[in-house]
């Protein structure tokens, strides 16, 4: 993201932090005087204005001052995000002396999602470990008669296998479909759109059968503790209740939909605004970081709130509670 003149960049910082602080629509005035600006109402107006023709403010009405697009949160969290505030270092200072010695895993997710949410003031969201799904490693292929037998070697030394229908043709591709599938998995995956021309009959067959396999695997649904509803309720954001219920019918129905994967770390754990693809997270941010629970297993700690939130507490809260679980359960 394109990094913005100094004084673009402390306005918007500034004007982040009086939104976040007063839901109000703010002016260069009010700026300059609360927060002791060293330039005149002119120049931060000047400012204000180059920032939302950028898209970074926006004007919710003709005659009131400026809050920040989503656009405008965005690059705040990416490039202007200050350090977290003194309850954070409580926090981890607190989670430092947690023990499972005494206390069932429930237990502990409650007590860590209360802390979250009375921290922040946002709805907190802690998944239970969940099994991942093995990764396949290696196959073999071996023809009987009009079946296919394929032998799956997944991750964790797991074994299963497949009996597929063959059609006579591709009967002869198999020594060379299972050098291609052998050589693609030794490269993290099998990638089918490499799969050559003359081996298509037989990889279809072999597609579909994982396919089918992949989709067969006993699954539960993600569960998840949450706390905070009261102080989301608080928010002005959701004083009207459908605008609140969506989100409680997602929550309650299918906590898993609002955890994303992040692996590239291009949003850093936070989806904001439309980013999230749930209609339902529309009018909200979601700050998410993960956590490994043993060799197999991972969990997924969130808070969930309207744009207008104090990031750098949120991330830092997640982070530190994903940390202290992966200790641990790890």
């Amino acid at each position: 993201m394109q990094l913005l003149p100094r004084r673009q960049r402390e306005v918007l910082q500034a004007t982040v932090r009086h939104y976040v602080d007063t839901t109000e629509p703010v002016g260069s005035k009010t700026l300059v005087q609360r927060f002791g600006m060293d330039a005149s109402p002119a120049t931060v107006r000047s400012a204000m204005g180059a920032l939302e023709q950028r898209g970074l403010l926006t004007q919710p009405h003709t005659s009131a001052g400026r809050i920040p697009s989503q656009l405008g949160y965005r690059h705040y969290v990416d490039c202007l995000l200050p350090a977290p505030g003194v309850a954070v270092g409580q926090l981890e200072r607190e989670l430092m002396g947690l023990s499972l010695q005494w206390a069932a895993l429930d237990d502990l997710l409650l007590q860590l999602a209360r802390r979250l949410a009375d921290l922040t003031g946002l709805l907190s969201l802690i998944t239970r470990p969940q099994r991942r799904n093995p990764q396949l490693q290696a196959l073999r292929l071996v023809p009987s008669g009009e079946r296919l037998l394929v032998f799956l070697v997944e991750e964790g030394a797991s074994a299963s296998s497949l009996n597929l229908r063959l059609p006579a043709a591709a009967n002869g591709q198999l020594p060379a479909l299972e050098r291609w599938a052998c050589d693609q998995l030794s490269r993290g995956e099998l990638r089918w759109q490499t799969l050559p021309n003359q081996l298509k009959l037989s990889g279809e067959v072999l597609r579909q059968g994982l396919h089918s396999h992949h989709q067969g695997l006993p699954s539960t649904p993600q569960a998840a503790l949450t706390m905070g509803m009261g102080g989301l309720l608080l928010q002005p954001e959701f004083q009207r209740s459908e605008s609140l219920r969506p989100l409680l019918q997602l929550v309650e129905e299918q906590p898993g939909a609002v955890l994303l994967s992040d692996q590239a770390g291009i949003l850093g754990g936070v989806w904001i605004g439309s980013e999230h693809p749930h209609p339902a997270l529309g009018p909200c941010s979601v700050v998410q970081a993960s956590y490994g629970a043993g060799p197999d297993g991972q969990g997924h700690v969130a808070l969930i709130g309207p744009m207008r939130m104090a990031y750098a507490t949120a991330r830092s809260a997640v982070r530190a509670v994903a940390r202290t679980l992966e200790r641990l359960l790890g």
